[in-house]
């Protein structure tokens, strides 16, 4: 496969588990280790050699513009949920048209990896093949910091996973990125609807497999995950 060139920033949530601050800041610029988190995000993907981030936005979208406008890497495209807020699939739905024919990434901006022997994009070209439509990082759960969930999925040798479902555990977190073939999308209309839509029919068809991350896994999604993470992150400095 050739080298990856676009990703698809999720950007528009309304990061309710961060009030206070999101009253007032979207999410994506909320600072640690002294960088908003968007840009922990996209200096990930600019640093792979990614050239181009469409990013959707919804939640006190101008100042994301105003800060998006500062950047020169990647390209920035914004794609406007202004109206509407579409969610995680419908969001990736609405802007195809800018992502184009092949596979593309999609990632969160509320979690970063530290200390990875492989970064993200890299990590994912290496296990995709012409088997699967959706590939997604998994990040063990004892190298993941901030985040109060009980695991996200199981996977076996052939790396297919499975979600935890009704089980008291899951050995991995999703990551909050994942390799995506436009055609998953197919007969989807931009309505609100979270991935774990495509995700379930992919499993379904054998279509969804998972590969896992190493380093550390930093998930910033509430104000006190916000100081712990800056004092984890001085410590390792």
């Amino acid at each position: 496969m050739t080298p990856i060139t676009t990703v698809m920033i999720l950007a528009a949530g309304l990061g309710t588990r961060m009030r206070p601050i999101t009253d007032t800041l979207p999410k994506p610029l909320v600072r640690v280790g002294g960088k908003a988190l968007i840009d922990w995000t996209l200096d990930e993907f600019a640093a792979s050699g990614v050239a181009t981030a469409v990013v959707n936005v919804h939640h006190l979208a101008p100042l994301i513009r105003a800060h998006l406008d500062a950047r020169t890497s990647p390209r920035i495209v914004v794609s406007d949920e202004s109206e509407r807020l579409l969610e995680t699939g419908g969001g990736i739905v609405k802007a195809l048209p800018l992502l184009g024919d092949r596979p593309f990434l999609a990632a969160n901006t509320d979690a970063f990896t530290v200390g990875a022997s492989l970064r993200a994009a890299e990590r994912l070209l290496t296990s995709w093949d012409d088997s699967v439509d959706a590939l997604l990082l998994l990040h063990p759960m004892e190298k993941t910091h901030g985040f109060d969930g009980a695991g996200d999925f199981s996977i076996d040798t052939h790396g297919f996973i499975t979600p935890r479902g009704m089980q008291a555990a899951a050995p991995y977190a999703y990551a909050g990125i994942q390799l995506l073939r436009p055609s998953a999308f197919e007969n989807e209309k931009p309505e609100p609807f979270s991935m774990w839509r495509i995700w379930t029919r992919l499993m379904t068809a054998g279509r969804l497999k998972g590969v896992v991350q190493d380093g550390d896994w930093y998930h910033v999604g509430t104000p006190e995950a916000v100081a712990a993470t800056n004092k984890q992150l001085a410590a390792r400095a």
